[in-house]
C-alpha cells in the first residue's frame, strides 16, 4: 500500500508539472501565431525600432514603450535592490526578536496589497510629493520608479532573507574567530555567500517591476512618445496594451499582442542573463 501511494503521488506530480509546461507552451503558441503576422506585416525594425505609435494612421512604432519599461524598470531597481537588500541583512543578522514580530509582518502585508492600491497611494502622494519637490505635473519616470521600487521590495526582501539564513552559520563563526567584528563578518562573509540567493530576488524583483500595469498606468502619465528625462510622462509596453485593447481590432490589436511578444522575449531574455550570471557567480 506504501508503494501505491508513492506511485499515485509521483504521477500527481508529474501530471502538475506536464500542466505548468502546457500552460506555458500554450501561452507561446498563442502569443507568437497571433503576433508575429503583425510584426511581419508591419515590418520588424518599424515595428520594434519606430519612434511614433498611430494606430489611426497604422502607425506602429513601439520604441518609446520599450524604452519607458527599460527606464522605469531600471529606477525601480536603483531604488528598490540596496533598501531590499540591507532590509533582509538587517532582519536576519540584526534586528531584536521583538522588533522582528512587527517588521517581518509588516513586509508580508506589503506583497498583499492590489496594484491599484499601490496605484492610488502613488496617485495621491507620490506624485503631489514628486510634483512640489522636483517640478513637472508629478506624472513621470521618476514617480513610477519610486512606486515600483516600493513594490518589488517584498520579493527581494523575502528572497534574500532566506537566503542569507540559508549561509551555514560556521562562516560566521569563522570570520569572528579571524577577529572580524560583527558588521564585518555580516557583510564580507555571509552576505557573499548568499549571492546565489539574493540574486534570485532581484530577478523576481525584475520580473514584477516589467510587468506591473496598473499602478504604472495610474503615476507614469501614459505618454506615448519617446522619454525625454525623467520628470516626463511616459508609456511601458504593459500599459500599451492594457490602454488600447478594449476598442483594437484588427492590425491594432494584432499589433498590440506583437507588443506582448516583445515583452515576453525581453523578460526571457532578463531571465537567461540573470540565470548565467547567477551560474558564473555559483561557479
Amino acid at each position: 500500500m506504501k508503494k501505491v501511494k508513492e506511485k499515485g503521488m509521483e504521477i500527481v506530480f508529474l501530471i502538475a508539472a506536464c500542466v505548468s509546461i502546457l500552460s506555458v507552451a500554450l501561452i507561446c503558441i498563442f502569443l507568437f501565431m497571433n503576433g508575429i503576422p503583425a510584426i511581419k506585416e508591419i515590418g520588424f525594425f518599424n515595428f520594434v525600432g519606430g519612434k511614433i505609435w498611430k494606430p489611426g494612421n497604422n502607425i506602429f512604432g513601439i520604441l518609446p514603450m520599450i524604452l519607458g519599461s527599460i527606464y522605469v524598470t531600471a529606477g525601480a531597481l536603483v531604488i528598490g535592490v540596496p533598501i531590499g537588500i540591507l532590509t533582509a541583512v538587517f532582519l536576519a543578522r540584526f534586528c531584536p526578536k521583538k522588533i522582528y514580530k512587527i517588521v517581518k509582518p509588516g513586509v508580508d502585508l506589503l506583497a498583499g496589497i492590489p496594484s491599484v492600491v499601490y496605484g492610488f497611494f502613488g496617485l495621491c502622494v507620490l506624485v503631489p510629493w514628486v510634483r512640489s519637490t522636483f517640478g513637472g505635473n508629478g506624472n513621470s519616470i521618476l514617480t513610477a520608479s519610486v512606486l515600483l521600487g516600493i513594490m518589488i521590495l517584498p520579493s527581494i526582501i523575502g528572497v534574500s532573507e532566506s537566503a542569507i539564513r540559508a549561509v551555514p552559520n560556521k562562516y560566521y563563526e569563522g570570520a569572528l574567530a579571524l577577529g572580524a567584528t560583527h558588521e564585518r563578518s555580516v557583510f564580507l562573509t555571509v552576505v557573499p555567500a548568499a549571492k546565489s540567493g539574493i540574486l534570485a530576488g532581484v530577478i523576481l524583483g525584475v520580473g514584477r517591476a516589467i510587468g506591473e500595469t496598473m499602478a504604472v498606468i495610474m503615476v507614469a502619465g501614459n505618454q506615448a512618445r519617446m522619454p525625454k528625462g525623467v520628470l516626463k510622462g511616459v508609456r511601458t509596453l504593459t500599459a500599451n496594451i492594457v490602454i488600447e485593447m478594449g476598442y483594437a481590432a484588427d492590425l491594432h490589436r494584432e499589433a498590440l499582442i506583437a507588443t506582448g511578444v516583445v515583452l515576453f522575449v525581453f523578460i526571457l531574455l532578463i531571465n537567461l542573463l540573470f540565470s548565467a550570471l547567477k551560474r558564473r557567480t555559483v561557479e
